[in-house]
C-alpha cells in the first residue's frame, strides 16, 4: 500500500494517499469515508478500484479521524454541509485535481452527493454512493443505538482505536451523538439534490443496519442528473467491504456506460 503524506487545509493536518493513474488524462476518483472511517480503513478497495478502472485515486481522512488533526466536541449539527462546502473544495485545491468522480460511503457519499449539487458541481465528473443518507430514519438511529452501546461495552473501542487512535472518542462521539441529538432528528438534504447534475450510481446493501431503500430511491428522484439504482441482495452497511468484486465490477460498467 501507498505511504500517507499529510495536507494542511482549514487549520487542520490531513492524511492522505494519492495512487497514480496508469493513463492520464482521466478524472480521479475521489473516496470520502463513512462516519467511522480514516483512508486505513479502506483496505486494499482504493488500489482495487485504481486497478480495475485505470483512473487515479485520492482520498484522505478528515479531520476528527485516523491521523489527522483532532477535532473539538461537539460537531455542528450542519458538519457534513460544512465538509462540503467548506473544507472539502480546499481540500481538492490542496491536491491539484481537475475534474474528479466522487465515490462515498455513508456520510461519505452524503458529502459527495452536497459537492456534486455545490459551488464546485462543474469539477464532478460523476458521483458513486455507497448507503449514503439524505434524511433520518428509525432505523437508523436504532443502529446507532446499537452501536454506542458496543463502543462503550469496549469491544469496538479497542477495534477502532487501531484506526484512530488518540482521535478515537473525537471519531465516534462526533458522529454518534450527532445523529442521536433529537435536534437533528429533522436533518434532510433531499432539498438539495435537484442542484445534483453529474451522472450518479447509488449503491446499497439491502440488508443494510442504518438505513432502507426508501434512501436509494430519495437519491434517485431527487438528483436532476441520471441515476442508476442497484440494491445488491445480501449486503449491508458496507457493500464495498463485504463483496468488493461485485462493486468494483458495478462502477466499472457505470463508469463505461456512462462517462
Amino acid at each position: 500500500m501507498n505511504g500517507v503524506d499529510f495536507l494542511c487545509v482549514a487549520d487542520a493536518r490531513l492524511e492522505y494517499r494519492l495512487l497514480p493513474a496508469r493513463v492520464a488524462g482521466g478524472p480521479t476518483l475521489v473516496l470520502l469515508h463513512e462516519g467511522l472511517g480514516c483512508i486505513d480503513l479502506w483496505r486494499d478497495f482504493p488500489q482495487r478500484l485504481a486497478d480495475a478502472t485505470g483512473l487515479g485515486v485520492f482520498l484522505w481522512s478528515r479531520a476528527g479521524f485516523g491521523r489527522s488533526s483532532p477535532i473539538t466536541l461537539p460537531r455542528p449539527l450542519d458538519y457534513l454541509q460544512r465538509e462540503a462546502y467548506a473544507v472539502m473544495p480546499q481540500v481538492l485545491a490542496a491536491a491539484n485535481l481537475g475534474p474528479v468522480i466522487l465515490v462515498g460511503h455513508s456520510d461519505g457519499g452524503t458529502i459527495g452527493l452536497l459537492y456534486a449539487g455545490g459551488p464546485a458541481r462543474a469539477q464532478v465528473t460523476a458521483v458513486i454512493t455507497m448507503a449514503a443518507h439524505v434524511f433520518v430514519e428509525d432505523v437508523t438511529i436504532a443502529g446507532i443505538v446499537v452501536t454506542k452501546r458496543q463502543f462503550e461495552a469496549g469491544n469496538l473501542a479497542a477495534k477502532l482505536r487501531r484506526w484512530h487512535g488518540d482521535n478515537l472518542d473525537g471519531a465516534f462521539y462526533g458522529w454518534c451523538d450527532t445523529w442521536l441529538d433529537p435536534a437533528f432528528r429533522q436533518w434532510s438534504i433531499e432539498a438539495d439534490l435537484a442542484a445534483v447534475r453529474a451522472p450518479a450510481l447509488v449503491i446499497q446493501g439491502a440488508d443494510d443496519e442504518y438505513g432502507t431503500p426508501a434512501q436509494v430511491d430519495a437519491i434517485v428522484a431527487g438528483v436532476a442528473g441520471p441515476a442508476q439504482p442497484l440494491l445488491m441482495p445480501g449486503l449491508g452497511h458496507a457493500p464495498h467491504a463485504e463483496n468488493p468484486d461485485a462493486v468494483i465490477a458495478a462502477i466499472e460498467h457505470f463508469l463505461t456506460t456512462t462517462i
